[in-house]
């Protein structure tokens, strides 16, 4: 299934049924009086975040919602039928933005997590409503009201703890496949990855995590370079990024301290919030690197990189430091966990109740 992240839809709740002005007219009843029903409630349109989808296709093709209007009142004191509800299931994680004003309506980031993204209007009067001892023959009601109408952006933030970042062929893909039963694509070109890939990482049989491969960024992105900034998004929600940066690249022009550097500012223009989440450096393929002067060759990239923080030296391809690194992650998930976790409420004191 192609993966898609973003749509644009129309959505219009039904409106309210009109209100009935009637009157009881039997056989040996000459003063029935009023007897006019209400009107029934338009339908709203419900959106529901369900965790078995995991792409935004379904809105991809249909772009307009239109929900069913409330039916009339009738006589004999019978309230119009209210319309059925129409419920838009979404993916865990998306994000409804109000397209005309961008403001965020609602966040879907938990499964089973309901919003009403447009409300159907109330159901009319009828002229019951309206008797009284001055008016006994009513013949006011009100209309149905109008339901609400938006135009609605939707953006698809994947839910994971860990994000990947770094440049096209830095080895993200080839990590992810190595920690967990995910396999995106690996080749020998550059934007391998087009779409975002999640991979479950299992350290321990009660301990997981959830790491996110995102398509490479290059310097320029903020200008439309390559994919530009459109995938990082989903490293909204992370916890941790990781920095993946080709230690040893192919090309010996290529300058690993300066494309370091390049993918940070871009973070730094994207979003300055996920631009101060925790980052650990990970340099890859190591095994690239003559073993008498590999220690040098890592250490003279933090030094030049000026990095005080957490330092991780691997080979995505054999497996070498990629157990260490995930065991790592783990204790630092399990204690963003614990920090996010409020504390239990101490039970009240139980009552003292004396022998008699």
């Amino acid at each position: 299934m192609k993966f898609i992240d973003e749509a644009k839809i129309a959505v219009f709740a039904g409106k309210g049924g009109n209100g009935s002005a009637s009157f009881r007219r039997e056989k040996f009843i000459p003063y029935g009086g009023p007897d006019g029903g209400d009107g029934g409630r338009g339908a709203s349109i419900i959106a529901v975040a369900d965790r078995n989808i995991n792409t935004l296709i379904d809105f991809r093709y249909t772009r307009a919602f239109r929900a069913r209007s409330g039916e009339n009142g009738r006589g004999a004191d019978c309230n119009g039928k209210g319309a059925e509800d129409i419920i838009l299931r979404m993916p865990v994680g998306t994000v409804i933005i109000d397209d005309v004003t961008g403001e965020i309506l609602f966040d879907l980031a938990v499964d089973g997590q309901r919003a009403v993204v447009a409300k159907g209007g109330k159901g009319g009067l009828g002229n019951l409503h309206f008797k009284s001892s001055t008016n006994r023959a009513p013949r006011q009601t009100t209309q149905g009201e109008e339901g609400e109408t938006f135009e609605l952006r939707l953006e698809l933030k994947v839910l994971a703890d860990v994000g990947l970042l770094g440049m096209p062929n830095a080895g993200k893909s080839t990590f992810i496949r190595a920690v967990s039963a995910a396999r995106p694509k690996v080749a020998d070109y550059p934007f391998t990855t087009l779409a975002p890939n999640l991979g479950v990482v299992r350290v321990a049989i009660d301990k997981s995590f959830v790491i996110a491969d995102i398509p490479g960024i290059i310097e320029g992105a903020a200008d439309g370079a390559g994919l530009g900034h459109r995938f990082l998004r989903h490293l909204a929600r992370t916890q941790l990024l990781l920095h993946i940066i080709d230690i040893a690249p192919f090309d010996e022009s290529g300058d690993p301290v300066h494309e370091a550097r390049a993918i940070v500012e871009e973070l730094r223009k994207y979003d300055v919030a996920l631009y101060d989440k925790p980052r650990w450096l990970v340099l890859n393929k190591v095994d690239l690197l003559p073993d008498e002067n590999r220690n040098d060759r890592i250490a003279a990239f933090i030094s030049a990189y000026e990095w005080s923080g957490p330092v991780f030296a691997i080979s995505a391809l054999t497996g070498t430091g990629c157990k260490e690194l995930t065991y790592a992650i783990m204790a630092h998930v399990d204690a963003a966990h614990q920090a996010e976790t409020p504390p239990a409420a101490d039970p009240p004191p139980a009552e003292f109740n004396p022998v008699s």
